[in-house]
């Protein structure tokens, strides 16, 4: 009888065992599982931008990411990184912002599927701004980029200059990929501008003597010439108007760009020998000054329909037009003597400002203690 009781009570110790045994493996396995696919694992309250310049193993990503604050626990992505097959990582820039998963994220980066980096291109800038701009954002520099508008392998693929890409280096918010070259950034903006210029406007360009480079060099100038909109159609009307009487285009941002430096020209400036001074050379530049913007190579394609040849700027920013030189005259003479308004009245504002400084340090040296006074306050 006794044997039978021990029997029975061994059997059921044995259920026991094996029941809190099972229950063990399962909560472990659970709790694996949990944190395996834990929605939560990897979690940022604001938007971090992770670089992999070069591809990289999983515990590096680790270590990367626990100190980015993004993990509590560094040991545990590992684990889950080996047990989901997530081993290596792709070159890249990639985004955390929010929660996810091991499995989620990890698979991104193996996978190298990148968040994109916005770049802006400002119209009328020049060729250094725009690789300024562009680097900035970019995994490569600045040299990278001038070597990719002077390789001349590259351009001839493009079928164009050094002058005409830039040219079309259309002002617009673009997303590129981090690691992209400075190659695949240039004929991106390229293709862009096939899309949004070149191919809607081939028509137009058909009924028009002039070239795409030339209508985008004639844009470019207008494009450094009006601050406003509104002129833009004008002015390019008006320029047009000079060429096609066989006038010299004395357009002054070509001079601005001939002694590379955007500043009030002196008279000494209109006479430097430059195949881009159109003070001295008739007909267009060799090639466009700047990246015009699309609604300045719209003033190009389209110009208004006036007969205007002169031009002298305002003191609200715009310009006054006129159809001879007469007119001009009369007009240049009441922006010059605005002008040398402007020059009394500052010339006056600054004496006024420096006797006021003046009469400030003689009131201080007056109010303060003579050496004699403060020895004597020292011994006191």
């Amino acid at each position: 009888m006794n044997l039978f009781r021990k029997i029975a009570i061994n059997k059921t110790d044995l259920i026991v065992g094996i029941l809190v045994f099972g229950i063990s493996v399962a909560m472990v396995t659970i709790s694996r599982i949990s944190r395996l696919y834990n929605a939560r694992a990897i979690s940022s309250t604001q938007p971090v931008a992770i670089y992999l310049h070069h591809p990289t193993g999983l515990d590096s990503l680790a270590y990367k990411f626990q100190e980015l604050g993004v993990i509590k626990n560094e040991d545990e992505m590992i684990w889950a990184g080996k047990l989901l097959g997530w081993k290596h990582f792709r070159a890249g820039r990639y985004e955390i912002d929010g929660d996810y998963s091991y499995d989620v994220l990890l698979s991104k980066f193996a996978r190298g599927i990148q968040d994109p980096v916005s770049v802006t291109i400002l119209p009328g800038i020049t060729q250094k701004r725009l690789e300024e701009e562009v680097s900035q954002k970019l995994r490569f520099d600045t040299t990278a980029v001038r070597k990719a508008f002077q390789d001349s392998v590259f351009l001839a693929k493009l079928g164009m200059t050094k002058q005409e890409v830039f040219g079309r280096m259309l002002p617009n918010t673009y997303k590129f990929y981090w690691n992209s070259t400075p190659e695949q950034i240039i004929r991106r903006i390229v293709n862009v501008f096939n899309k949004k210029v070149q191919q809607p406007y081939a028509a137009r360009l058909d009924t028009l003597r002039y070239s795409m480079n030339e209508i985008l060099t004639m844009a470019s100038i207008v494009e450094w010439e009006a601050q406003a909109d509104s002129e833009k159609a004008i002015i390019s009307g008006l320029y047009w108007n000079r060429l096609k009487r066989g006038m010299y285009l004395q357009a002054d941002p070509t001079v601005n760009y001939a002694i590379g430096e955007r500043r009030r020209l002196l008279y000494e400036d209109y006479k430097v020998d430059n195949p881009y001074n159109t003070y001295v050379n008739k007909g267009l530049p060799p090639g466009p000054i700047t990246n015009p913007s699309l609604i300045s190579i719209k003033a190009a394609l389209f110009p208004d329909d006036n007969d205007y040849l002169y031009m002298v700027a305002s003191p609200n920013g715009t310009h006054v037009f006129s159809e001879t030189f007469a007119q001009h005259k009369r007009e240049s003479e009441k922006w010059r003597r605005w002008l040398q308004k402007q020059y009394r009245i500052k010339r006056q504002r600054e004496r006024e400002a420096q006797q006021k400084a003046q009469q400030e340090q003689v009131q201080v040296e007056h109010t303060s203690p003579s050496r004699d006074a403060f020895l004597q306050l020292k011994h006191y």
